[in-house]
């Protein structure tokens, strides 16, 4: 399948909010967990484009037409003593498959962290989604044997600020 001639990957803005929302259900409900999708038009504005934003986004277009997304943001690496780029999200949607835009969204990614001196570019995939996998193994990722991913949240998180583990 060859790629439209009207590709375009472009920074987000304030204005994106609600295409940005409208891409995180279309992926909840891909992941089959759009039962977590609490995130609102009002919380994203103010975390991507607030006083201290949290993350940022690369819109994919075709033709004009908002074809998919990256989410991503800064982590830290201390062996390294450098940042590194940590992929959030993801997400192309169905009808736009196939003409690479994932691939580009990854390149333009990979490109953005050495150009800001981050020493590793990294993100999470379900471990059922054989499609996302074989992708990402043709870009030349390979998977952290040996590392799971832990999580606090909810009461949890509540509970450990506060000192009460209750183990």
């Amino acid at each position: 399948m060859s790629a439209p001639s009207g590709i375009v990957l472009r920074a987000a803005t304030r204005a994106d909010v609600p295409q940005i929302l409208a891409f995180i259900r279309e992926l909840g409900e891909y992941e089959r967990l759009a039962h977590e999708v609490v995130a609102d038009e009002a919380t994203l504005a103010e975390s991507l484009f607030g006083a201290r934003p949290g993350a940022e986004v690369v819109i994919a277009e075709v033709d004009g037409a908002p074809a998919g997304f990256a989410l991503f943001f800064h982590n830290f690496s201390t062996f390294l003593g450098r940042p590194g780029l940590y992929l959030e999200d993801l997400y192309v949607r169905p009808g736009f498959r196939g003409y690479g835009i994932g691939r580009r969204l990854m390149t333009h990614l990979a490109k953005l962290a050495l150009e800001r001196g981050c020493g590793r570019f990294e993100w999470s995939v379900l471990d059922w989604n054989a499609p996302a996998i074989r992708f990402y193994r043709a870009l030349g990722a390979v998977g952290m044997d040996g590392w799971t991913v832990q999580r606090v949240d909810g009461e949890a998180l509540h509970r450990l600020a506060t000192g009460d583990s209750t183990l």
